[in-house]
């Protein structure tokens, strides 16, 4: 971050004062020390940087509409292969041909923006994403129906998001001053969860009235929104700080070198990778829906609908997040209660139990994540942050798909209810292991 992009703060060589100290003595000039501001106690979700920020609330408003937008189109296009297909299997192949680009342009996207204007990359990409919803919706319209195609544009879709989440995220720390920054991130699940909820339900209402290209044309529209947030940016080329290499060439390998030199950052991945590998019940839900709770289709779609409802109410109500300094403490922790709580879904029989528990596995994920990222955009330097968010965009994609194939692995080995419940205590196991091994992890603090 650059330092007309920072707050100005007082030059001081005096320690910060410990939590529950007496008043701060007198400096030695004789001037008494200021009393320290009160701390706001907020509940709902703190939009100071929506207010502070016209560049940042632009491109969370953006963020937010063209989000609800691919949304849309992602279960328009999965509607439209099974109705050309009539085949489950066809279905789930879109998911791969999404998941290849999303990891191998995840690595080079994040190298990219490390290298060139992130404004500019992030208008590229998007204007790349809003002309492949107009060539869904233009072969819509003619009656151009062939599967093939509809994976090609899925894939080149999936292209431009890898190269434009890397750039789109590393702007966020030159936008808003660090103090700011959990409350952002607590901001964008708001939009990640909102979009994953209403998204596929608007898009299944505008498809079953006006048909495929009626959502199609939708999406086109919504990434007006991100186009124009993106073109009101200033210039976001990288700042060289990490040193490590010349000025114009940016390695995938040297991002994953810095890497292995800051073990807090390696914990943030290893932790989400115990969640979402471990513990990730989402393979298991239709047979816990039928076996269970004697349930069905709508009872799959309930249990789907539980952690991002949880995940959702953890971004609305995120205002005391801000308060939290220890942010390694709190990534271990609410990750123990991730695990926690699917371990506990696993030994329910009771629905709405049940429900309750994934909207807290839900909840506690979304302040892992807030922490989790915050760690990522603060302690890395400016050149760097293109990379390590490409390796977080595999991480987070890959983990987890690694998480359905172990899940489904032990239920039809075990049993469903082995699968979870074993799964949520080995995720805890696994927490508790990394934070004794690595103590400095646990008493990170964000002031220091």
């Amino acid at each position: 971050m650059t330092s007309e992009q920072q707050p100005e703060r007082a030059e001081s060589s005096r320690p910060p004062i410990p939590e529950g100290a007496d008043d701060p003595a007198p400096d030695p000039a004789g001037d008494p020390a200021p009393a320290p501001a009160p701390v706001k106690r907020r509940i709902l979700a703190d939009l100071t940087p929506l207010r502070t920020s016209a560049d940042y609330r632009r491109l969370w408003i953006g963020s937010t509409v063209s989000w609800l937008g691919q949304s849309m189109t992602a279960l328009a296009v999965s509607l439209q292969v099974y109705d050309i297909t009539a085949s489950s299997f066809a279905v789930g192949l879109v998911g791969v041909f999404a998941l290849v680009p999303l990891v191998v342009f995840g690595l080079y996207g994040g190298a990219i923006a490390d290298t060139v204007d992130r404004r500019k990359l992030g208008l590229y990409s998007s204007v790349g994403s809003a002309l492949l919803s107009v060539a869904l919706a233009g072969a819509a319209i003619a009656g151009f129906h062939h599967v093939w195609f509809l994976y090609a544009i899925v894939a080149l879709q999936a292209m431009c998001g890898a190269l434009n989440s890397p750039a789109r995220t590393a702007m966020i720390p030159k936008l808003l001053p660090p103090e700011q920054l959990p409350a952002a991130n607590a901001l964008t699940s708001v939009t990640t969860t909102s979009g994953m909820m209403f998204g596929p339900m608007a898009g299944g209402f505008i498809v079953g009235l006006w048909g495929y290209q009626s959502a199609y044309l939708v999406d086109c529209v919504t990434f007006l929104a991100a186009l124009y947030a993106m073109w009101r940016l200033p210039a976001m080329r990288p700042e060289a700080e990490s040193g490590t290499g010349p000025r114009g060439r940016a390695s995938v390998a040297d991002g994953l070198r810095f890497l292995a030199t800051r073990p807090n950052l390696r914990m943030t991945f290893f932790t989400d990778m115990c969640a979402m590998v471990l513990a990730h019940p989402r393979a298991l839900f239709p047979a816990v829906a039928v076996i269970w709770f004697g349930g069905d289709a709508k009872t799959v779609g309930l249990l789907v609908a539980a952690p991002a409802i949880g995940a959702l109410l953890g971004g609305l109500f995120s205002g005391w997040l801000g308060r939290i300094h220890r942010h390694g403490l709190a990534i271990l922790l609410s990750v123990g209660c991730w695990g926690a709580a699917v371990a506990v879904f696993g030994l329910t029989r009771n629905l709405w139990l049940g429900l309750f528990f994934l909207a807290v596995a839900g909840c506690a994920d979304t302040v892992s994540m807030v922490f989790r990222t915050t760690m990522l955009q603060a302690d890395t330097p400016d050149d760097m942050r293109g990379r390590l968010q490409g390796v977080f965009i595999v991480v987070v994609a890959g983990g987890p798909r690694l998480g359905d194939f172990l899940a489904g692995t032990v239920a039809d080995l075990t049993s469903p209810g082995v699968a979870i419940t074993g799964g949520g205590i080995a995720c805890v196991v696994a927490v508790a292991v990394l934070g004794l091994r690595r103590r400095s992890f646990a008493t990170y603090d964000s002031r220091a």
